[in-house]
C-alpha cells in the first residue's frame, strides 16, 4: 500500500552494433535563436540526482553511469536527426525506433529490442474555449517517446504540450521510488499521461452535455436547420482524435502489466495494471462519447427534417387558402358576356364575402388539424 501511495504522489533488441562516438561527435548545433534539443540530462544513483558543477552531456552522463552505477535520464524536445544520431549511437538504440522518434506522428505502441523498450504515448491537452463553435479546437495532441534500458531512460517529446519537468521534480522528491530505476520513470510517465486523459474526458463530457441540452431543449431559440450540426461534427472529429490516442495504448499497458520483462522491475510491473484499468475506463468513455454524438447528430438531423416538413405544411396550407380567391378572380376575369351575378348591384360584395368565408373556413380547418 505504501508503494501505491508513493506512485500516486508522484504523478497525479540486443543493442545493434553502431559506430561509437566521442563527446565531440555529437552534432547538437542549431540556429543561434533555437534552443538545444536536450532539455535535461542527469544521472540518478540510489534514488537521488547526482549533482555536477556543470550540465552533463549524454556521453559524460553515460560514462559516469558505467563507472559508478545508477542510470541516466535524458529529456529531449523535438530533436533533429543530426542531434539524435549521437545519442542513438551512444546508447545503442535501434534504427527503426530512432527513425520513429525523430519523425514523430506515431501510433501509441510498445516495441521490444532485446536490451531496450520503445514506448510511444500520445499526450492530450484540453483547449479552453468560451463558446463551442463549428471551428473550435477542443483537444491538442503531442507525443512522448520513451527509450527504456537497463541503465538509461530517454524521453523524446513532440508538441507544445506534455512537459515532463514537473514530473521529474516530483520523482526526485521520492528517492525510494526513483531508486527502482528506469522502469519507475516509465510507469510515472504512463500514469501521468493517462491521468491527463481522465481530465480531458471530463472536460469533453461537459461540452457534449452542453450540446445535448441545446439540441433537445424544447424551448431553444433559433433554427434547428444545421445550427448545431457543425458543432456536433466538430466534437466528433475531436473525440476521434482523442480515441486515436487512447485505444492503441491499452494493449501496451496490458503487456507491461502481465508479461515479465527483464527491463521492468517486478515491484513496479504490477502497478501498470492500475494504469491499464484507468485507461480502459477512459476508452469506454471515449467510445461512449462517439456513440452519443452519433445519436445527437441523428436527432438534430431528424429535428431539421421535422422542421422542414412543418414549413412545407404551412406553405401548402397558405397556398390552399390563396387558391380560393385566385380561382374566383380568375373566373370573373374571363370577360364573358353572360356570367352569373355579373350585372347585379350586390354581386361584387356577395362574391367577395363568399370568398372570404371559404378562406376563413379552410384556415380554421387547417389550424385545427395542426397545419397552421
Amino acid at each position: 500500500m505504501s508503494m501505491i501511495r508513493d506512485l500516486r504522489a508522484v504523478v497525479r533488441p540486443s543493442r545493434v552494433s553502431l559506430r561509437k562516438t566521442s563527446s565531440t561527435d555529437y552534432d547538437t548545433t542549431r540556429d543561434p535563436g533555437t534552443p538545444s534539443a536536450v532539455v535535461d540530462c542527469a544521472v540518478y544513483r540510489d534514488g537521488a540526482r547526482v549533482q555536477t558543477p556543470k550540465p552533463l552531456t549524454p556521453h559524460e552522463a553515460m560514462r559516469q553511469v558505467r563507472r559508478d552505477g545508477g542510470f541516466v535520464w535524458i529529456g529531449l524536445h523535438e530533436p533533429t536527426e543530426a542531434e539524435f544520431s549521437g545519442i542513438a549511437s551512444e546508447f545503442g538504440l535501434h534504427p527503426l525506433a530512432v527513425e520513429d522518434a525523430v519523425q514523430a506522428h506515431q501510433r501509441p505502441k510498445l516495441e521490444r529490442y532485446d536490451d531496450s523498450l520503445f514506448t510511444v504515448f500520445k499526450t492530450i491537452h484540453y483547449v479552453e474555449h468560451d463558446e463551442l463553435t463549428a471551428n473550435s479546437e477542443i483537444v491538442e495532441t503531442g507525443e512522448v517517446m520513451c527509450f527504456t534500458g537497463r541503465d538509461f531512460f530517454i524521453t523524446v517529446r513532440h508538441g507544445g504540450q506534455g512537459s515532463l519537468r514537473t514530473l521529474r521534480h516530483r520523482l526526485q522528491d521520492d528517492p525510494e521510488l526513483l531508486a527502482k530505476g528506469p522502469s519507475a520513470v516509465l510507469h510515472a510517465i504512463a500514469d501521468h499521461v493517462v491521468d491527463g486523459y481522465i481530465a480531458v474526458a471530463d472536460a469533453v463530457q461537459d461540452d457534449i452535455d452542453e450540446v445535448e441540452t441545446e439540441v433537445f431543449s424544447p424551448g431553444r431559440k433559433g433554427s434547428p436547420r444545421g445550427t448545431d450540426a457543425g458543432r456536433i461534427y466538430q466534437l466528433k472529429r475531436e473525440v476521434l482524435e482523442f480515441k486515436r490516442a487512447v485505444s492503441p495504448l491499452l494493449r501496451p499497458m496490458q503487456l507491461l502489466s502481465e508479461r515479465p520483462m527483464r527491463l521492468i522491475d517486478p515491484d513496479i510491473q504490477k502497478y501498470f495494471r492500475d494504469v491499464a484499468d484507468h485507461l480502459a475506463r477512459v476508452q469506454e468513455q471515449v467510445i461512449g462519447f462517439d456513440e452519443l454524438l452519433n445519436s445527437i447528430l441523428q436527432a438534430n438531423l431528424a429535428q431539421a427534417s421535422v422542421a422542414q416538413n412543418e414549413d412545407m405544411r404551412k406553405i401548402t396550407s397558405w397556398a390552399a387558402i390563396i387558391a380560393v380567391p385566385t380561382m374566383v378572380c380568375g373566373v370573373y376575369g374571363m370577360n364573358f358576356e353572360h356570367m352569373p351575378e355579373l350585372h347585379w348591384r350586390y354581386g361584387y360584395p356577395v362574391i367577395m364575402s363568399i370568398t372570404v368565408c371559404i378562406c376563413l373556413g379552410i384556415h380554421r380547418t387547417l389550424k385545427r388539424n395542426g397545419w397552421l
